[in-house]
């Protein structure tokens, strides 16, 4: 009986031959860690639907960034929870606002932590829509980039490196380009959610921010999950208004996507390990249906093997651990 000249399994028969062969690497330096900033100080609000995620006053915010940035995490996306929440979210551009004022804090006390803050309305206005809404319930996207642009002046001012529009207007990242540049933030990074779907992952996101619409639904702005194609033309005009990186957001219902993007475009990408996506891990180990340390990292290397460069996910930390103790043996 003949046996294959080659044989697969050779290279997979010690820990040490797989490590030498690895065609994906994830490593820390890939993970960003998300945070939920809320007023008052002292204040560590668990979120039942994220397990081991909590909304935190800004010192303490500073104290969890200090933390993973020692675990060799090197980057936080922040998101707030204002005081008070009007029909345009104005809160979100006063430069002493909520996030404002933690991403000050974060410059100053942890000044090596690359700081990433969300760019959106959701969280700020009293409808819970993503921007200025016309007499008929709809978006203006229009008069929404101007305040968009407030808003990411306001935090670049206060020391954000990497500003990162969520809202999916048309037109934002021009807009937002420009408003940067003549300010004299010309440095500022641009990470656009560049193909942010309308997705029901995002579940826990909205208990956590308190941003679920107040009526019907963001479809008419987040993109139809079944358009791939029509990713690719978001992306494309994003690229063309001067967009630094890119996201696709969620991120395991759209691995093709992201791999499409990684063909067509050499910027960095990123994906959006999101709410949803970390809080069904949580919920199926702790009902003991799967191996959460392995299951989560194999979710993070699909998205690396599928090109994303940052991996925004609630499990940083975690993530960082296990990396640090070899997890893949």
């Amino acid at each position: 009986m003949g046996f294959p000249a080659t044989r697969l399994r050779r290279t997979r028969r010690t820990p040490l031959l797989r490590r030498m062969v690895r065609e994906t690497r994830l490593t820390a330096a890939n993970l960003v860690l998300p945070l939920f900033v809320c007023p008052g100080e002292g204040i560590e609000q668990p979120i039942p639907s994220m397990p081991g995620v909590a909304r935190q006053s800004v010192d303490r915010i500073v104290a969890t960034a200090a933390a993973a940035h020692g675990e060799s995490v090197p980057a936080v996306i922040l998101f707030g929870l204002p005081e008070h929440k009007d029909a345009v979210g104005s809160a979100a551009w006063s430069d002493d606002g909520i996030v404002q004022r933690a991403v000050r804090a974060l410059a100053a006390q942890v000044p090596d932590l690359l700081r990433i803050v969300d760019v959106c309305f959701c969280e700020y206005t009293d409808h819970g829509h993503c921007g200025v809404l016309r007499p008929d319930g709809s978006v203006d996207n229009d008069a929404t980039l101007e305040n968009l642009t407030r808003q990411a002046v306001s935090l670049a001012r206060a020391g954000a490196d990497v500003v990162a529009p969520s809202d999916m207007m048309d037109g934002r990242v021009g807009a937002i380009r420009r408003g940067l540049d003549a300010a004299g933030l010309a440095d500022t990074i641009i990470l656009a959610y560049a193909a942010k779907f309308a997705s029901g992952f995002y579940g826990p996101f909205r208990d956590a921010a308190d941003s679920t619409p107040s009526f019907g639904d963001r479809r008419g702005y987040q993109m139809d999950p079944a358009n791939r194609r029509e990713a690719l033309r978001e992306v494309a005009l994003d690229v063309e208004e001067g967009a630094d990186v890119l996201m696709v957001k969620p991120a395991m219902a759209y691995l093709d996507v992201l791999a499409a993007l990684r063909q067509r475009f050499d910027h960095p990408l990123a994906a959006y390990h999101v709410s949803g996506e970390y809080a069904m891990l949580k919920a199926a180990a702790q009902n003991g249906w799967l191996d959460y340390d392995r299951v989560l990292m194999e979710s993070l290397v699909a998205m690396r093997r599928a090109g994303a460069d940052w991996i925004l996910t609630y499990a940083a930390r975690e993530a960082a651990a296990l990396l640090a103790k070899g997890w893949e043996e």
